[in-house]
């Protein structure tokens, strides 16, 4: 695909038919093993490419915040699970009403404290128990899993099971090791819960990179996100190759100093995450050797082996390393298909942190 238009750079552009790909193959793979897909929108904060997800087989859709729950309710998804140990007050409680009544809802709780607020606010909510399966950010041991079920369940609310994050998947040859790890942290989180008399009727994880190797006999559900556009971080773990990438940040050369490459894409387009294995802040879709060596807000330096350099005013087409961030940083995706615009959509989610 060309860089379509000449709409001012630096822009973020979809590769529809790429996008198609990318969802139809997810949704295939979780139907092939009897697991039910809920993507987490996040990645995409789009209405238009939920629709897509939704008319696959996504059985729902995850999201981080209560916003992001409204975007979507508002635009008309069914079902929605925040997963994310929520602390509900007043005023969030007022708001998680209004999304139930508007959609199937369920949240996350990690604490008992949590649990209770949850309960206070959304008499009879549905929840499910955040554990921890080795990435170490929130959620509770497995073996406590059991034990703060019975305690929501208490409460009042509908303990629907349990779930996790396997987010130290994100590192090169870990794959198999954390989806192994995440098995065994659902399946003993799982039989906490019937221990204690909660029975689990969904154990949910899954990540892009670990997706491939999750195990069907222990989970029901699966919540990737990048899956839909890929980016650098995946190109560079091997999930996805440059032929799989659907979205990339279309950039301006503005200079030649120093005998690089020097774009209009800065942080402030791409996002400024890298990780510590990463080899650069960015790739270069169509010369897979070039990579971003350094980043500041609106400068993206290009190492560029090649010893002819793009011209001067010419356009590149920068794949970010973690697509959630540039995508949260736009106000718009453009659509193209056959290096044609046929479409503008809104990231209506965009900024939706609370």
């Amino acid at each position: 695909m060309t860089c379509p238009d000449h709409r001012p750079t630096p822009h973020l552009v979809v590769d529809a038919d790429l996008l198609a790909a990318n969802v139809a193959a997810m949704a295939a793979f979780a139907d092939e093993r009897g697991l039910a897909l809920r993507p987490h929108a996040k990645t995409h904060k789009s209405p238009d490419v939920a629709r897509l997800q939704l008319e696959a087989g996504a059985v729902g859709l995850t999201v981080a915040t209560v916003s992001e729950a409204e975007v979507f309710a508002a635009a008309g998804c069914p079902d929605l699970f925040v997963a994310y140990p929520l602390w509900v007050d007043a005023a969030k409680g007022a708001r998680l009403r209004d999304l139930a009544a508007s959609a199937a809802l369920s949240v996350g709780v990690d604490s008992v404290e949590g649990a209770r607020a949850v309960a206070a606010q959304l008499p009879g909510g549905a929840v499910l128990v955040e554990v921890d399966s080795g990435h170490h950010r929130s959620g509770v041991l497995p073996s406590a899993a059991g034990a703060l079920a019975e305690s929501a369940a208490r409460a009042g609310l509908d303990v629907r099971g349990v779930f996790t994050f396997p987010g130290h998947s994100y590192a090169p040859g870990v794959t198999a090791d954390v989806a192994a790890e995440e098995a065994v942290a659902l399946g003993a989180a799982a039989a906490s819960l019937a221990r204690h008399g909660v029975e689990p009727v969904v154990v949910s994880g899954g990540s892009t990179p670990s997706a491939a190797a999750s195990d069907a006999g222990v989970l029901t559900e699966l919540r990737p996100g990048v899956y839909v556009f890929g980016d650098a971080q995946q190109w560079e773990l091997g999930t996805v190759d440059a032929a799989g990438i659907a979205l990339s940040c279309v950039a301006t050369v503005v200079s030649h100093a120093g005998g690089n490459v020097v774009l209009d894409s800065g942080s402030k387009a791409l996002g400024a995450d890298r990780a510590a294995w990463a080899t650069g802040y960015g790739r270069l879709l169509d010369h897979p050797d070039a990579r971003v060596v350094l980043l500041s807000e609106h400068h993206a330096v290009v190492d560029w082996p090649d010893p002819h350099l793009p011209e001067i005013g010419s356009r590149l087409r920068v794949v970010p390393n973690h697509v959630c961030n540039a995508v949260n940083l736009a106000d718009e995706l453009v659509v193209a298909r056959g290096g044609e615009t046929v479409d503008v959509w809104p990231v209506a989610a965009r900024g939706a942190n609370t």
